[in-house]
């Protein structure tokens, strides 16, 4: 395990609480470890143990309400969460995803059928959403979103009829739903605005196609078809004017998360490197004492600490209810964090050389999986746009 010393010198931001729940994740994580992940990788499995075990000790929903099984925390939980077990080299993509968007979208905007349904089992693990944003033509910008919903009658209890497709949908096939970003007509305007709905999976016409990806990953891609998916009306998530308000209650914490899987990655990563310079001996004096690889190595720990500060300044912000200061915040930390795992997984592998690539140490395949972070769930092209027109006020170039 990692001797840098990141996870306990954070007294000022997080309260004891927090370091309690930081101490207690990475234990669960060193029991499992990255050797756990590259077997499951290997078998094509899925992280069922790891999954149900930080369910039953509730942490996959330490930010869900209590009244319906959770944690009563929030995003600053949550992130801490991942980001141990991502430090243990075991990693919960579907973090993100089930706990973080869907149950926070459906604790905020749902309905009281829609939390007494969802939220329990989300909390605890045996119920899993997965969400749909991303188009082959349109990323995951939503205001070019071509997934329609039209109603199928008139009045309140007329269905809804879904059309359209999805692609880099994550764990589809493990998921009992997925929330669906569409686009309703505004009988005013005549204009598409986004509205979430909960898609059962064997809903008829809810179709799904595996993405081949070199990316190794517990967690699959996959592009869906829905063709005239026909929903019932309460599978509408919030008031349908509501739309945009709604999508970004669930992407910034998709943010923060990411933000949280990225620093994960780069301090199990910069440990591996660490441990590998403390104790490899070429010369007379092992690499480490070199400047030319220790300094590497400071600058990929100085740069996730700072991400890490982004972080709990974005969670904070969420967790009070400031969604403007929190939608910048967590842009700011989601890029931030992706370029510092970039670097440190780079120089991780550059530090053990010949044996950074090999199977062994578990570095190589981290090569491909940093650059998540990177890119999705939205480039650092967009986010660095994001900053530019929103926190300078430079004008758009489209």
């Amino acid at each position: 395990m990692s001797t840098v010393r990141t996870a306990v010198r954070t007294a000022v931001l997080e309260t004891e609480e927090h370091q309690a729940l930081r101490a207690a994740v990475a234990a669960l994580g060193k029991r499992y470890g990255r050797d756990y992940m590259t077997t499951v990788i290997r078998e094509g499995s899925h992280t069922r143990e790891l999954w149900a075990e930080a369910a039953k000790l509730g942490y996959l929903g330490v930010n869900l309400p209590e009244e319906y099984g959770g944690g009563g925390g929030g995003m600053a939980e949550l992130s801490i969460v991942l980001e141990e077990l991502g430090a243990a080299g075991s990693p919960l993509l579907m973090m993100i995803v089930s706990p973080a968007i869907c149950g926070t979208v459906i604790a905020r905007f749902g309905t009281d059928e829609q939390k007494r349904q969802w939220l329990p089992g989300l909390a605890d693990g045996t119920l899993t959403m997965a969400f749909g944003i991303t188009e082959p033509d349109a990323g995951s910008n939503s205001h070019r979103i071509t997934t329609t919903a039209r109603r199928d009658g008139t009045g309140p209890d007329a269905d809804w009829i879904l059309t359209g497709r999805k692609v880099f949908v994550s764990g589809v096939d493990i998921a009992d739903a997925t929330l669906i970003v569409g686009r309703t007509e505004d009988a005013r305007s005549g204009k598409l605005k986004p509205c979430l709905f909960i898609v059962p999976r064997e809903a008829e016409g809810f179709g799904r196609n595996q993405i081949d990806m070199e990316l190794h990953a517990p967690e699959k891609q996959f592009e869906l078809i829905l063709d005239d998916v026909r929903l019932p009306a309460d599978a509408l998530v919030g008031d349908e004017d509501a739309g945009l308000l709604q999508l970004f209650a669930g992407l910034n914490p998709e943010r923060i998360m990411t933000a949280a899987f990225g620093i994960g990655m780069g301090r199990f990563a910069l440990g591996r490197a660490v441990e590998y310079a403390r104790t490899r001996q070429v010369w007379k004096d092992p690499i480490g004492a070199h400047q030319a690889i220790a300094h590497p190595l400071a600058t990929a720990h100085i740069d996730l600490e700072l991400s890490r500060l982004m972080m709990q300044k974005a969670a904070r912000l969420y967790d009070d209810g400031d969604d403007i200061g929190a939608g910048e915040a967590a842009n700011m930390a989601k890029y931030a964090a992706g370029e510092a795992c970039v670097k440190a997984v780079d120089q991780a592998v550059h530090t053990l050389g010949g044996n950074g690539l090999t199977r062994e140490y578990g570095l190589a395949s981290l090569i491909t999986a940093s650059r998540v972070a990177r890119i999705a769930p939205v480039s650092r092209e967009m986010i660095l746009n994001y900053v530019s027109h929103q926190s300078l006020g430079l004008p758009k170039s489209y």
